[in-house]
């Protein structure tokens, strides 16, 4: 957490708790390999490895399955070959071949099933009828993807070195020699696997992160310009660095292809679900006409899942069938959240809310930062600042007004620091046997905020009671939380190695910010010229030190060049990924960390996040019996979604940042963690009035929307300024009307895995202007939301999808837009305002009245929006339950349907509706003559000609039946 305040703020001299690489090649995996030895000698070269050969091949009416044989002498590029490979290909649905490579002594890594439970094996055959195709070749061993309906069109995923471009290809970066391409063959070794598929030159490729790309939500594939990228998973503690491995690993990406030809496209999908430390490199080799992509990883298997699609959100869906759907969001969820990292004390929360609601500023729950804790240990709370008994009686009284609570957790724990020193949490770990270990048993030792620190092993049979029980003790010393905020779980050690095994714990002191003083501001505030209020004004004089307009929104490349950085290792383990931080173990667990059962860090590094959020849903959703657990964390994994949501980490009070946001709310639809945001208004350096002012606007049509700033940092709750407050106040009304319809795409998200936000091309995929536009998104199909992103700008420039096809109306005047075909169109864009625009053929379920807080606005009636399409027709669904039970009790799905001149409303359910809809407004009708509903004729209906408005207002339609509304 926050590593950028860590600069100067100490030094350390690490005891180093080495991992020789000898040692661990002896030790890690014993068998199968093809060669040995106590000091194997690699050749840091693929070009000559052999490849394998198919034998002994059987077939079965789910799939097939074989044996690799090394087809000659062991090349050892990296590691040591292993001879024999099993293959195992399954159709396991009409949309999913799994295609699983693994050493047939099964002695690598597996990501075991009680931690990613995987799909049953099907029970019925698709061998003759997937959509998807798996073809090989028997020697040189080689398999590619195709798709049933297009057997002659280039395959989805082709491992034939005939369809790859011919090698050697010299690096792309002369600098870093590992960019080079010196052969395309099948490497399985214990220490390094390899494999490379073909595809379309220049093709559109999503996903594969987590990571903040300077190309955009499109991956730079080497084509139109761009160098490539070489994608790291290796999950680190950075705060939201650009083109480098950051905080989670995300194995999984989307390929949208268009036919220029005939004007069509298709999506497909590919994961290796695989835990290893990985480079993914896209590339296009110069005079090639293919693009390629290639997996290195230093580990694991090769455990390779295709989804067919074809359409973007399909392929998403079937993605999360494998991994697991998202957790079911309480309705609160969607509330505004706050967050400051400097709340000196529980007065200065209570202030807070107490500001907010004199604002009249709807706040739904309070969060703490580190502040909260006694020394920074976790599970306490300090007794000065924050003693228990008054955080009791704050949380109650939050409760009482329908809000909610939210501390943090740091996962490392303090160790006590000699024999006086009384730390329950530390202790009964040791007493369960629940940290993680060094090699030799003795406990793992590294440092965070409290100074030194162990780690749970997730692993560990106690884990669960022992985590259950902490948190529990902690809701009875005050800290009676309504969800909890998991940090630093890469895991981060602000030290590397057990640093402090054999240390004196009690020289250690917790780290201290105390006098941290925060000086960056964002583009276009000079604070030399205007002062550190951040205003937007000082004394009449407007604080915009650039033009209008000329903000450049180019990002810092880093471009391909990590291996060129200081620092990096090219010998732990033989091959080094692109680890941004060099050394595997740097700032995190060493890689020779051991956990119970066996596994060491290198192997499960990336999984210790996602671990950790799978032990804290469980543990909360048994001290909130009968309530959905609220989980945000940062560190997440391929099934992360299942347990939590995601904040997009330590960003920058920047408008660069503001835009990324997008690109890491569009990725993380694709990973199945939909319930995800930015820090709002920025989290290091200070905020001004300007950028908060957007910014708060902005995030107010994300999933998860929190404004949290950094200690010392200019204050940024909304009432600070005016200004902001206001905009805050439209944005979150705007945010609640569309309550139910977050709710049921969330609702769509843990039921079928379909995405609540997308972009643009996702619903409009024959539009190729669409394919790398990342500043604007659609919520649901329905919003389409267009932010201001520059500072000083009063209008923005947007694209309309559709090409003509497609009505979009202005949310807030229902005024028809006027949209230039296929190109950006210019809108007004007046401070405080953000452009949202609804589109046709749709049917919204709204709250007529937003309120303070959540509960309360549920409990007011409900408004319905119908935006027409030219034919006259729209279809909108509706699902509702109570917004908190787990597991989700009776719910009530209501559908919406019009089309000549009736609107008609069903309702199936056992949930019981209490609030009745009153208003109904229809958008794109002629002048009735007369409305009726339910065959009554009705008088107090109005109409607006410039909008072609009907709304029919003072109804109380009974949501729990059918109901049909007529004009003529």
């Amino acid at each position: 957490m926050l590593s950028v305040l860590l600069t100067g703020l100490f030094t350390l001299t690490s005891v180093v708790w080495g991992r020789s690489p000898s040692n661990l090649q002896r030790g890690l995996y014993k068998y199968g390999l093809a060669a040995t030895g106590t000091n194997a000698t690699y050749s840091m070269n693929v070009a000559d490895c052999p490849g394998y050969t198919l034998e002994a091949l059987t077939e079965s009416n789910t799939g097939l399955s074989a044996q690799l044989n090394l087809a000659g002498p062991a090349c050892n590029a990296f590691g040591m070959d292993i001879a024999n490979l099993t293959i195992d290909v399954v159709y396991e649905s009409q949309t999913r071949v799994h295609v699983k490579i693994y050493d047939t002594a099964n002695q690598q890594f597996t990501i075991p099933e009680t931690v990613i439970a995987r799909p049953a094996a099907p029970t019925t055959s698709y061998t003759s009828n997937s959509d998807l195709v798996f073809n090989y070749d028997a020697s040189p061993f080689a398999f590619w993807i195709t798709r049933r309906s297009e057997p002659d069109a280039m395959p989805l995923f082709d491992t034939r070195i005939s369809s790859l471009p011919p090698t050697p290809i010299p690096a792309f970066n002369a600098s870093d020699n590992s960019t080079a391409f010196d052969g395309f063959p099948l490497v399985f070794e214990d220490q390094y696997l390899q494999v490379s598929s073909a595809l379309p030159y220049g093709t559109n490729i999503y996903g594969l992160g987590e990571v903040i790309a300077s190309s955009g939500f499109r991956r730079d594939i080497g084509t139109d310009g761009g160098v490539g990228t070489i994608q790291t998973h290796w999950n680190r503690d950075d705060a939201d660095p650009i083109d480098q491995n950051m905080y989670g690993s995300h194995p999984i990406y989307v390929e949208h292809r268009f036919n220029e030809t005939t004007n069509t496209s298709s999506s497909s999908g590919v994961l290796l679900l695989s835990s290893a430390g990985t480079d993914i490199f896209l590339q296009t080799p110069a005079n090639s006409n293919v693009s390629l992509v290639e997996y290195r990883a230093v580990g694991g298997i090769l455990d390779f899942y295709f989804f067919s699609g074809p359409t973007v959100p399909e392929v998403i869906a079937q993605y999360g069938a494998v991994i697991g759907y998202p957790m079911w969001q309480p309705a609160w969820g969607f509330g505004f959240h706050l967050c400051r990292w400097g709340y000196h004390n529980i007065s200065d929360d209570m202030q807070n809310v107490a500001n907010m609601r004199a604002a009249n500023i709807p706040l739904e729950t309070q969060w703490n930062d580190i502040d909260l804790y006694h020394a920074y240990r976790d599970f306490t709370t300090d007794p000065v600042s924050f003693p228990g008994d008054e955080m009791r009686t704050f949380i109650q009284q939050l409760a009482a007004n329908h809000q909610h609570y939210i501390p943090i957790v740091d996962v490392g724990v303090a160790v006590t620091v000699n024999s006086t020193d009384v730390y329950d949490p530390y202790t009964r770990g040791v007493e369960q046997d629940v940290w993680i270990k060094n090699p030799d048993g003795s406990e793992y030792i590294g440092q965070v905020w409290p100074g030194y620190t162990v780690w749970p092993d997730w692993f560990s049979e106690n884990i669960q009671s022992y985590w259950t029980e902490a948190l529990r003790n902690w809701t009875e010393m005050g800290v009676e939380f309504s969800g909890i905020w998991l940090d630093m779980n890469e895991a981060s050690s602000f030290c590397s190695d057990s640093c402090g095994t054999g240390a004196n714990y009690s020289a250690l002191a917790p780290l201290s910010v105390a006098g941290t003083v925060v000086t960056g501001y964002p583009e276009c505030y000079n604070e030399t010229l205007s002062g550190p209020s951040g205003n937007m004004t000082v004394n009449g004089t407007s604080t915009d030190s650039c033009t209008t307009g000329t903000m450049s929104m180019a990002l810092a490349k880093r471009g391909v060049g990590a291996g060129d950085e200081p620092g990096v290792n090219i010998n732990t383990p033989p091959y080094a990924i692109h680890n941004a931080f060099g050394p595997l173990s740097t700032n995190t667990l060493a890689t020779n960390a051991t956990h119970y059962g066996g596994y060491v860090e290198l192997d499960t590094h990336n999984l210790f996040g996602m671990m950790e959020e799978m032990t804290t849903h469980i543990a909360v959703q048994e001290i909130l019996t009968g309530k959905r657990p609220f989980l945000i964390s940062r560190s997440t994994f391929p099934s992360s979604g299942k347990w939590t949501g995601h904040w997009l980490g330590d960003n920058y009070s920047k408008w660069q940042y503001m835009y990324l946001n997008i690109q890491g709310v569009l990725q993380f639809q694709i990973y199945q963690i939909p319930m995800v945001g930015a820090d709002t208004c920025g989290f290091n350096d200070n905020t001004d009035e300007e950028l908060c002012n957007r910014w708060m606007q902005f995030s107010a049509f994300v999933p998860f929307y929190r404004n949290h700033n950094t200690y010392g940092a200019l204050p940024q709750e909304p009432y600070r300024w005016e200004s902001v407050a206001n905009a805050s106040r439209i944005a979150i009304a705007a945010r609640y009307s569309l309550l139910p319809y977050w709710y049921t795409l969330f609702a769509n998200a843990s039921t079928s895995g379909l995405p609540p936000v997308r972009a643009l091309f996702y619903e409009f995929p024959n539009e190729p202007e669409l394919f790398s536009v990342d500043t604007q998104w659609l919520v649901g199909s329905d919003i389409l939301v267009t932010p201001v992103l520059t500072p000083g700008a009063t209008t923005v420039d947007g694209i309309f999808p559709g090409r003509g096809s497609v009505i979009w109306r202005d949310w807030y005047t229902h005024s028809v837009v006027n949209a230039t075909i296929g190109a950006n169109t210019t809108l007004d864009a007046p401070l405080s305002h953000i452009n949202v625009h609804i589109r046709d053929s749709s049917a919204l379920l709204l709250h007529l009245e937003p309120a303070y807080t959540i509960y309360e606005t549920r409990q007011g009636p409900y408004s319905l929006l119908v935006s027409l399409s030219a034919s006259g027709d729209a279809f909108g669904t509706a699902y509702v339950d109570d917004g908190i039970s787990y597991p989700p009790g009776p719910s009530r799905s209501l559908t919406f349907q019009a089309g000549s001149g009736t609107l008609k409303i069903q309702s199936e359910g056992a949930y019981q509706i209490e609030q009745k809809l009153e208003t109904i407004t229809v958008l794109g009708i002629q002048r009735p003559t007369q409305v009726t509903l339910e065959g009554q004729v009705i008088q107090g209906w109005t109409y607006q000609d410039a909008q072609e408005e009907l709304v029919v207002s003072n109804v109380t339609v009974d949501l729990n039946g059918g109901a049909t509304l007529e004009w003529q």
